[in-house]
């Protein structure tokens, strides 16, 4: 969707509500640890497409919990929220914190070519001679 500064104000506040009913008004034991990373509002507040992050073992669980709540985290919404509309939820998994974790490891793996050192072009440069440098400390 489209986010307008109008959009992206919307989506913070109702960030903050969901987060809220989410910790104190939703008692399942399947959302916990659950993050609201991001939400998306429709311009005309009819639709709004939420980003939870979670640990990747548990995604369908999380998504399953969140569908079957559905109804009562929006009618908790329309009380909360003073909108004309209370906007349909799309609740979807944010896989960005598992990519991070993946370019992580990859990072940590990294070739012992990177480490060595290199000219202002990008070329090795090449260590010094071990047996010059003997040459030179015995004269």
């Amino acid at each position: 969707m489209k986010q307008t500064n109008a959009t992206r104000r919307l989506g913070q506040q109702l960030q903050e509500k969901l987060g809220y009913i989410l910790l104190f008004e939703v008692a399942d034991p399947r959302l916990d640890l659950v993050t609201l990373t991001g939400v998306d509002v429709a311009p005309d507040r009819s639709y709004a497409r939420v980003f939870v992050s979670c640990d990747e073992a548990r995604y369908d669980e999380v998504l399953e919990a969140l569908a079957a709540a559905k109804g009562r985290i929006r009618s908790l919404l329309a009380h909360a929220l003073d909108w004309r509309v209370t906007p349909e939820l799309d609740f979807r998994i944010d896989r960005s914190t598992d990519e991070a974790e993946r370019i992580t490891e990859a990072l940590k793996q990294r070739p012992a070519t990177i480490d060595v050192e290199k000219d202002e072009e990008g070329y090795p440069i090449a260590p010094a001679d071990p047996a010059d440098a003997t040459d030179q400390e015995t004269d």
